[in-house]
């Protein structure tokens, strides 16, 4: 097999098609006007049409169908039946254990680019007044790596850890520079030029290529009279001086100069209640009584070409340093129009409004960056249903927040998320956090967990976001309960077998779900383009799910009341409850099942996708392993040949950690600000000249998309085979719905573990816990105790993984035991263990009640 070569031209073209993609508003709109493949006359179907959701390839994979579950929802799915079957230590004996009996049982950290391992430090408030924020003289050249490694940082009073000052760095993650059709996105102000006067001669000419002089002297009016629209009476607490009074100076406190300390006497901000701004009450925050809403806008004439549109928004963004925003408005046959705002959670006069410790005086909250970064303890939850919850607890809409990976919802795990804060600061998020009032002391929250298993600490303010792909890897300490094995040596055997020769990098169970309705026959449906369908699996009921999540599901399905439905689901069940408020909003029709789809988050719908990618992967893998063994590569492999231009496999892979490979991730080598060119990888076809030039840790395996190629020989075909008998063209992964255009990527068949450890301990009661999270060690909780004459063996093992390898993967080579969810709960049902649950506590008691220590 021979791969296809481009001219210069050609992958030039393909790279400028890519950042064309970037167009999320546009691909992922739910409107029927906008979406041409919208099934406006297909009635929407019943849940039992989607019967039979195994892909069709199943039957390739050569094992039996998987055992429907007991109500006939679902399948009880194992590892074989996405494609998990092979071994790297074939030889080596079987070692049976139970993984995640407890949440501690699997603690997660993450790994940041600097390969610092993220623990939680402090619980204590941070103090934003404590330092001051730095100031960037890089040049500008290096601002994007800058951007990423510069902090300010947000100490804790005296008495409590001082959180570190450089917790996530990437050399190439600058703060996101959005050149899609609509942007919300406030630069920082330190991209902006200095403003020497509210509105200098210069705007006029810088604005004349995209607005007629009626509009630019509608803005340059709205501009000067200021982020609060003018009050129409000239009396009350909230009055505001009249426009030729007040113009210049409330247009100035809008856009404070670089590196200028705004003076506590101008302009007599904070010396009237209207000028506060501070609490939301009267005249100036934001919520008070008598706040006023903000109707003023301009919108331009309709743009024909996006391009000049692009350029529109990013002007108005370097003019007014963030202070108003763009919008696309409706489009026409001549183009679209380009509505222009203050920006949300514009400040007050006092330049402080927006949060609970706001003051006009000394203009604090504007001169820290626009970012704040915090690190955050989850148990027994997915990442996205963390962010939801921190959303709603911190009043901010969710896409405001960002995480450099996903981590798994069984366990506690630990990792950095930036939150865009517009105008909040490090006390106000802590005490939103928390619950801090009037009546909950900052004492209190010391002293418990965080409220729903999501605590944050560590506060730092940064001038970037958080990315996709910005981390390391991660760190592992996970326990084996109820080990039962011949000898300690097959222990030893077992775990040095994955410290040297690796583990077959498979996508965990984690991928494709924990539930009877797989991950990937959602993807497959998706990429066919079968709407209903997907829709269909999604809503679906699932065998052992929460009671209120059932009850929900029969109020839609079986009752048809759509109302019930949505009262009842929570809203941790983020994708079944979107699309039910998006039938609610239809009015209760449910034909628009693509518009529908499109309302659930956009890095969730792309899961599922992904999730089919890495079915196929899976299968392949397994057929070269079986076929060819796992020590050494062979003719027809393939490899990729490192260069300055492209990266490594490692970051080039669909995985957990969010790197994909669909149109919106394209846009990470597409020529952005600061970000790299697309440059197709330069992969090899091993012939056998080659053999001895590499390792069987440098063969790799393509996600299937447009932009890979397979392997050659079997392997290739079957690739091939695999795609075409689920319906798929295994040369056309290009869509009309753009999101769902799949370029392809490449990952690593092994993965070799970067440090592992391992212990073996001993216990008696399986609810005792044998490892401890950082929240516990903070709040003063007993540190865990083993039990040196314990009935049961517990195998401890500590290891760190790159960003796209799955532990439970490496778990699965040492003890030989399918990982599926429903197979570990039903060894933990059965284990001897149980039969022990709660006699340490009993016993601890009648030794305190003897007096014995």
């Amino acid at each position: 097999m021979s791969l296809k070569h481009e001219t210069e031209a050609e992958s030039l073209e393909r790279a400028s098609k890519r950042a064309r993609l970037e167009d999320a508003e546009e691909s992922t709109s739910p409107s029927k006007e906008s979406d041409p493949e919208v099934e406006t006359d297909i009635p929407a179907p019943k849940d039992g049409e989607a019967d039979d959701i195994l892909p069709p390839s199943h039957v390739l994979l050569g094992v039996p169908r998987p055992e429907k579950a007991e109500d006939g929802s679902g399948y009880k799915f194992r590892e074989t039946d996405v494609g998990i079957s092979e071994y790297v230590g074939r030889g080596v004996s079987q070692i049976e254990g139970i993984i995640k009996q407890r949440f501690t049982d699997f603690l997660v950290f993450e790994v940041d680019q600097d390969s610092k391992v993220i623990h939680l430090k402090s619980l204590s408030m941070p103090d934003s007044s404590s330092k001051t924020p730095k100031e960037s003289n890089v040049a500008p050249e290096a601002a994007n790596v800058a951007d990423a490694m510069d902090t300010t940082d947000a100490p804790v009073p005296a008495g409590g850890a001082e959180s570190s000052g450089a917790d996530v760095v990437a050399s190439d993650a600058p703060a996101p520079e959005e050149a899609a059709e609509s942007s919300n996105t406030q630069v920082a102000a330190s991209d902006a030029p200095t403003i020497a006067e509210p509105w200098p001669e210069s705007n006029n000419t810088a604005l004349a290529p995209f607005l007629s002089e009626d509009a630019i002297s509608k803005l340059k009016t709205m501009f000067l009279e200021g982020p609060t629209p003018p009050k129409v009476s000239d009396s009350g607490w909230g009055g505001r001086q009249s426009k030729t009074e007040d113009a210049s100076s409330s247009a100035l406190e809008a856009a404070p100069q670089l590196g200028e300390v705004e003076q506590e006497a101008k302009d007599k901000r904070g010396k009237t209640r209207g000028g506060r701004g501070g609490r939301g009450g009267r005249g100036g925050g934001r919520g008070g009584r008598n706040s006023q809403a903000d109707t003023r806008q301009v919108t331009s004439d309709p743009i024909e070409s996006k391009s000049t549109r692009t350029e529109f928004h990013q002007k108005i963004r370097q003019l007014f340093q963030g202070k108003l925003e763009t919008e696309s408005g409706p489009a026409t046959d001549d183009g679209a129009s380009i509505v222009i705002k203050w920006a949300r959670g514009g400040r007050g006069r006092g330049a402080g409004g927006g949060g609970s410790n706001g003051s006009g005086r000394g203009g604090g909250r504007n001169t820290y960056p626009p970012y704040i970064h915090f690190s955050m303890q989850k148990t027994n939850r997915d990442t996205q249903d963390a962010l939801g919850y921190l959303a709603r607890t911190l009043h901010v809409n969710i896409r405001d927040l960002a995480v450099a990976g996903t981590k798994d919802k069984r366990g506690v795990t630990v990792q950095r998320v930036s939150l865009k804060r517009n105008n909040k600061t490090v006390e106000d998020v802590f005490k939103l956090a928390n619950g801090i009032s009037g009546r909950k002391p900052v004492e209190e929250a010391l002293k418990k967990r965080g409220d729903r298993g999501v605590r944050i600490t560590d506060f730092n303010y940064r001038k970037a976001s958080l990315e996709l792909g910005m981390l390391k890897g991660n760190a592992f300490v996970i326990t084996l309960r109820n080990v039962q094995v011949d000898s300690s040596e097959t222990i030893d055997k077992a775990l040095n077998t994955i410290k040297n020769k690796g583990f077959i990098n498979y996508y965990g169970m984690q991928r494709f779900g924990t539930a009877s309705v797989p991950t990937h026959a959602i993807g497959l449906a998706i990429l066919k383009a079968e709407w209903h369908k997907a829709i269909s699996l999604i809503l679906r009921k699932r065998p052992g799910e929460h009671p209120d999540v059932a009850a929900a599901r029969d109020a839609w399905l079986v009752d048809g009341d759509l109302d019930k439905a949505l009262e009842m689901m929570p809203r941790r069940v983020v994708a079944e409850r979107c699309i039910l408020e998006s039938y609610k909003k239809q009015k209760g029709d449910t034909r628009n099942a693509m518009g529908a789809l499109s309302t659930i988050p956009r890095n969730l719908r792309l899961m599922y996708v992904h999730a089919y990618q890495s079915y196929v992967w899976n299968a392949i893998v397994s057929e070269r392993i079986r076929t060819y063994g796992p020590d050494k590569p062979v003719v027809g492999d393939l490899i990729m040949e490192a260069t300055q231009e492209t990266p490594d496999a490692d970051n080039m892979e669909v995985d957990d950690e969010g790197r994909n490979d669909t149109a919106e991730a394209e846009t990470s080598y597409s020529g952005k600000k600061g970000k790299k060119p697309f440059v197709p990888p330069k992969i090899k076809i091993l012939a056998e000249d080659d053999l001895d030039k590499y390792s069987i840790f440098d063969v790799i395996m393509p996600l299937p998309g447009t932009d890979v190629a397979y392997p050659g020989g079997e392997l290739g075909e079957k690739y091939r085979q695999y795609l075409r008998l689920d319906g798929l063209d295994p040369d056309n992964f290009v869509r009309k719905q753009k999101e769902y255009t799949l370029f392809g990527s490449y990952r690593k068949i092994l993965h070799l573990p970067k440090e592992l450890t391992w212990t073996t301990l001993r216990y008696t009661d399986p609810d005792v816990p044998l490892a401890q999270a950082d929240e516990d060690k903070l709040l003063g909780f007993d540190p865990p105790v083993v039990t040196p004459d314990g009935k049961f063996l517990a195998l401890q093992i500590e290891l760190t993984l790159g960003t796209a390898a799955y532990a439970t993967m490496a778990l699965r080579e040492v003890t030989k035991t399918d990982t599926s969810s429903h197979t570990q709960i039903s060894l933990t049902q059965v284990s001897e263990d149980q039969k022990y649950k709660g006699t340490q506590v009993v016993e601890e008691e009648l030794n305190e009640d003897a007096g014995v220590e």
